[in-house]
């Protein structure tokens, strides 16, 4: 087997350089009412739901369409995603100039297919039936590249991409210390393919090693957490039903998986009743509108119970594309 390319430092460091120029710095908001909730000494929420597309994805696929080369960007990308990565590939596509066609299941929530298409993406929809999602979307996205000669780019199995996603880690520690905050003892943050965590785990270990942060993915889809536990990656069988669309990989990348390994980051599972109490609370204390994906994080705080108590938390809350009639049903639910 080769070797997995691990980012060090230095680029993670120049992709965040590169890339802060065109997405947003999102906040860092501290959140009482969790800490009072959770029984942690603090609480912050970085909402990753208020970048660029609506999510975090912008980062790791700006960087990304970044480092093609001038023939492969006139040759245009294809990639697969159940539809944040689409958005955020799309917009980093139209900036760049590139041509993107995106696979999306036809089961994606319809308010991220428009938005990629809103983005100037052709949207390519797979039927997968009882096969899983990510088997069928990923099969069609190839044989695109394949036909037409574009470039296939994998939504989290990436170095560049992981490094692009280290940009939200290298920034909350910043946003810590330039508002001479300590550093959090704890960040949760959400698995899907492990693309996310996979940079912001490095940013911590390379900066604050002192922090443990936790992958949180939906009880059912633990690929991330089985492949830690076994030390290799093991791809889980699951056909449970989950609220969190985005989160439904059954298995992490080789890229993200090797990072996550490296800095030594622990794991949870959460269940969809946890997640809609996490999206009603961001509403109600936060006035954060987060898709189930992208509520993860404060539901694996809610349920920690004595491991943050007394601690200074960090939730990362990742996503916020959602409709308006499918968050009221959830959080009333």
């Amino acid at each position: 087997m080769h070797p997995v390319h691990i980012p060090d430092l230095d680029e993670i460091r120049k992709a965040y350089a590169f890339t802060r120029a065109a997405s947003v710095e999102t906040p860092l908001l501290e959140a009482p009412a969790l800490a009072a909730r959770s029984g942690a000494a603090r609480v912050f929420v970085k909402p990753e739901s208020l970048q660029r597309t609506g999510s975090f994805k912008f980062r790791g696929a700006y960087w990304r369409v970044s480092q093609l080369s001038p023939t492969e960007k006139q040759r245009g990308v294809v990639a697969y995603s159940s539809g944040n990565f689409a958005q955020g590939l799309a917009a980093a596509a139209r900036i760049a100039g590139v041509s993107a066609r995106i696979v999306m299941p036809d089961d994606a929530p319809q308010a991220k297919r428009k938005g990629a298409e809103s983005h100037g993406a052709e949207v390519v929809l797979s039927h997968h039936g009882d096969r899983p999602r990510e088997e069928v979307a990923s099969a069609l996205a190839r044989e695109i590249a394949e036909t037409e000669g574009r470039v296939l780019l994998h939504p989290f199995d990436d170095a560049l991409i992981v490094a692009g996603q280290a940009g939200a880690g290298l920034e909350a520690i910043d946003q810590f210390e330039r508002l001479a905050l300590p550093s959090p003892d704890i960040a949760f943050c959400p698995v899907g393919g492990g693309g996310f965590i996979g940079g912001v785990s490095l940013a911590f270990h390379y900066l604050k090693p002192e922090t443990k942060v936790i992958a949180v993915e939906p009880a059912g889809y633990d690929g991330m957490g089985q492949s830690l536990d076994n030390a290799a990656i093991t791809r889980v069988a699951s056909g449970k039903s989950t609220i969190c669309d985005a989160l439904q990989a059954t298995a992490p990348g080789e890229a993200p998986f090797a990072a996550v390994r490296h800095a030594n980051v622990g794991h949870t599972a959460i269940d969809d009743t946890a997640v809609k109490q996490a999206m009603k609370l961001a509403f109600e204390t936060l006035k954060l509108v987060l898709e189930p994906s992208g509520a993860v994080a404060i539901a694996a705080l809610l349920q920690a119970g004595d491991e943050v108590s007394g601690r200074t938390v960090l939730c990362y809350a990742t996503g916020g594309n959602i409709a308006f009639e499918d968050f009221a049903r959830l959080i009333a639910a």
